[in-house]
């Protein structure tokens, strides 16, 4: 069987994510066992047993959603599931470059926990929030950023009548505000500790830089899409595209439609929860997006 991959981003997170996959595969156990080695504590530990409040600190489920997505990729390897493409959202992307083999497993655990460290840093030192605007056009939604006094910014386009925006607090909740004004259904502030994808995120985005330069960059072996653009990657420099990567929106919309486009319509959402899977239907009935999170999960795409 061959698939296109989508990794979700932060925010899927909840708690026993992943405990079926470890159970029931050995793939799956060696994962988790690597992180663990690696950041230097139990991640099967924190999946399994943290409650909601511990698992959604930015520093606790980068390390979780990553790993549970990577282990949900081995078990589905271990059943002949092959991967003809990835794409990850926000931090998924960083599942997406271990799993293309830009990075091995080891140098990605190392990288996303450095990244959830500089990112909880970057959240405590600011005041800074995310909101959905539900039911409006893009054009508007940025026009109201654009207008509105202080940092805020279209930052998540998610799918049509979805995007996501982000900034200081007052200047986000003033932009929600005038989108509900210019007709929005809702706007719904979202349980994350920060303003990510923001200039806010620079300083942390500098320091990831600096981190990644210590690593090793390969070209990717199948196809990966990225969220700057929504284009197919092509790096030359990946620390200086990661600095860029955490201050620059992720065009998820824009990067399923170029899958699309290039014959990639069988999806599945591997690791933590069904966001992707519910934008995949908002993009396009012609792409099927099934969602593999447990162990059933697994088998029943393998049958």
């Amino acid at each position: 069987m061959i698939c296109t991959a989508f990794f979700p981003g932060q925010g899927a997170q909840h708690p026993g994510m992943g405990q079926s996959l470890y159970d029931n595969s050995a793939s799956a156990r060696e994962i988790f066992d690597c992180a663990s080695e690696i950041v230097g504590y139990s991640v099967s530990d924190l999946c399994f047993q943290s409650d909601k409040e511990e698992l959604s600190r930015t520093v606790n489920s980068q390390i979780a959603i990553f790993t549970c997505s990577m282990a949900g990729l081995a078990a589905l390897r271990e059943h002949g599931v092959q991967i003809d493409a990835c794409a990850g959202f926000s931090l998924g992307e960083y599942t997406a470059l271990a799993a293309s083999g830009v990075l091995s497993l080891e140098d990605a655990i190392r990288l996303v926990q450095r990244r959830g460290e500089l990112m909880q840093q970057a959240a405590d030192s600011t005041d800074g929030c995310m909101a959905a605007v539900l039911g409006l056009d893009d054009a508007t939604v940025e026009q109201i950023c654009a207008q509105t006094e202080g940092i805020v910014l279209p930052v998540n386009y998610n799918c049509d009548g979805q995007l996501v925006i982000a900034g200081e607090r007052e200047a986000v909740t003033a932009a929600a505000a005038a989108c509900k004004e210019a007709g929005a259904r809702r706007a719904v502030p979202l349980a994350v500790s920060g303003a990510f994808h923001t200039p806010m995120m620079a300083p942390a985005a500098a320091q990831l830089r600096t981190f990644a330069e210590g690593l090793t960059f390969h070209a990717p072996e199948i196809p990966l899409y990225t969220n700057i653009t929504g284009e197919l990657l092509d790096v030359p420099q990946y620390p200086e595209y990661l600095e860029r990567h955490m201050v620059s929106p992720v065009r998820w919309k824009h990067l399923v439609q170029n899958m699309m486009a290039d014959g990639h319509t069988n999806a599945l959402e591997i690791g933590v929860g069904k966001t992707l899977a519910g934008f995949a239907r908002r993009i396009s009935r012609d792409l099927t997006c099934r969602v593999v999170e447990t162990m059933d999960d697994v088998t029943a795409v393998t049958e």
